[in-house]
């Protein structure tokens, strides 16, 4: 599980069998959610509070770039 970003006690991480469309798991104290890389688009929150999914979405639009960067380096080696 790469980890590609740790903010706001975020952490956003990519599962190693992942699938597309691209999209990144993000994890704090209170619980998870997956974001869409290209809309940043929240399709799965599972305990996160308002505030903080607000925060993982503008930090998925801020690096959108890199995260998918990410992505496409990690699951090409595979």
């Amino acid at each position: 599980m790469p980890t590609i970003l740790f903010l706001f006690g975020l952490r956003f991480f990519f599962y190693s069998e992942e699938h597309l469309p691209m999209h990144v798991h993000v994890r704090n104290g209170d619980g998870r959610a997956k974001i869409l890389l290209e809309t940043a688009q929240v399709v799965d929150n599972n305990g996160i509070k308002p505030a903080d999914l607000k925060k993982a979405v503008a930090a998925v639009r801020q690096y959108k770039a890199e995260m998918i960067q990410a992505w496409i380096e990690h699951f090409d080696e595979e």
